[in-house]
């Protein structure tokens, strides 16, 4: 819902601890009349360390774009049933491999995948957004709305720059000092919320 990299830059700032070793940000204006967006990333580099690996990543025309939290263990194998089918790449990174494989199988390739994740999927062509966190919730996922507008990050205070400042919810509060957390999708704040573990979300049209 907005085309700016000033905002992002601050929002992924916030998260520099979770990835030291560099950001990336991609800035897609509105064109005829498609929906501006924009994605960052903070990068812990693991695997494929060089600049190949760097994200946010496109595959192939540039339609599909990822910004991705985790590691996917069995990507080799994904990559050669892949390659088998004509896909080829251009890094040795997991990330590409799972944007490839969102390709291939849109949603259901979330059964093809074994590991730990939250991603979002950009598709430029149908200003669509999907959302992925894995089945035990290791890597978290939160995400508000806000003026017509979409954010999801790693952090709720990652969120924070692109919203308002948030109001507790104090009816959450029994959850929080008797678990220490709150329940899937609430947090303790008004307006922003957890994708639940093993769910995948699509954000479009509003």
């Amino acid at each position: 819902g907005r085309a700016d990299g000033a905002l992002i830059e601050r929002m992924t700032r916030t998260l520099a601890h979770r990835g030291p070793d560099g950001e990336g940000i991609e800035v897609f204006p509105s064109e005829s009349g498609s929906v501006p967006v924009t994605l960052g990333h903070r990068r812990l580099s693991i695997i494929d360390p060089t600049e190949r690996g760097t994200q946010p990543m496109s595959y192939g025309d540039g339609r599909y774009w990822i910004t991705f939290n985790g590691e996917i263990y069995n990507y080799r194998e994904l990559r050669r049933e892949l390659e088998d089918r004509g896909f080829t790449f251009k890094t040795e990174t997991d990330t590409e491999v799972l944007l490839a494989s969102f390709v291939e199988h849109g949603p259901d390739m979330l059964d093809r995948i074994n590991g730990i994740f939250a991603f979002g999927i950009w598709d430029r062509e149908d200003d669509s957004l999907f959302l992925a966190r894995d089945r035990m919730g290791v890597k978290p996922l939160y995400w508000a709305q806000h003026d017509g507008e979409f954010h999801f990050a790693s952090e709720i205070k990652a969120l924070l720059p692109a919203l308002p400042p948030p109001s507790m919810r104090t009816e959450m509060l029994p959850d929080y000092l008797r678990l220490l957390w709150v329940p899937d999708p609430d947090t303790l704040f008004e307006g922003i919320y957890k994708l639940p573990p093993g769910h995948w979300a699509r954000f479009q049209n509003g």
